[in-house]
């Protein structure tokens, strides 16, 4: 009872956090609503070519951060949580952090303070797989900055990033719930990508550029 107790907690107190969408606050900022801009997602590239640099960096900071929040909170929740005779697989020292990430993700993808429209919560699950893992996440920002930096496609280094991410996990870690943990992840962000790989597809995704729309 404690672990569904603590879990769903961790997994709340993540959520709420996570809805503070940094871009829609910043965005309130310049009396902009980048959901009704460019692309009309409320995330950092959007805000990026919609509002500028300044508007993207606090965005960087924000969504990052209540990313790291939600996996610590988790975590201090969760750590002296005893998972024997409740579960018979392995459970990583860390699942607390997934919860409070999970739940972060979520929160920031269906805000609740804006009407349950968010962003796509990539940054915000960089920061995640950065906590629960690190290496990995090194590896997957190196593939993105890769892939960015070739095609100009924000979307497409963030859906090889999710595509990634379980196979690495696979491969590193072996552990059950870690894996499907990344599956999850993953696929809550290609899902949230669904009309970005249709316009991928069709040659019609806008490449990222420094310059704001005007």
């Amino acid at each position: 009872m404690e672990v569904i107790i603590k879990g769903f907690v961790s997994l709340l107190i993540g959520y709420l956090l996570g809805s503070a969408n940094t871009s829609l606050i910043v965005g309130k900022f310049y009396r902009i609503d980048v959901r009704q801009h460019g692309s009309g997602n409320a995330g950092l590239t959007n805000t990026l070519r919609t509002i500028g640099k300044t508007a993207a960096l606090f965005v960087i900071l924000g969504d990052i951060l209540k990313g790291v929040l939600s996996c610590l909170i988790g975590y201090y929740l969760l750590k002296d949580v005893q998972f024997a005779g409740f579960v018979s697989f392995e459970v990583p020292q860390n699942v607390g952090m997934f919860f409070g990430g999970l739940g972060a993700i979520l929160g920031h993808n269906w805000p609740l303070y804006f009407g349950f429209k968010g962003g796509k919560g990539i940054l915000t699950s960089f920061s995640v797989v950065m906590m629960t893992a690190p290496y990995i996440g090194l590896i997957l920002l190196g593939i993105f900055i890769v892939i960015v930096a070739a095609t100009r496609y924000v979307s497409l280094g963030s859906i090889a990033g999710c595509v990634l991410f379980p196979i690495l996990v696979a491969i590193c870690y072996k552990n059950m719930v870690f894996v499907t943990y990344a599956v999850l992840l993953a696929a809550i962000a290609i899902i949230r990508h669904n009309q970005n790989i249709v316009r991928l597809l069709n040659g019609t995704e806008s490449k990222l550029s420094l310059k704001k729309k005007a």
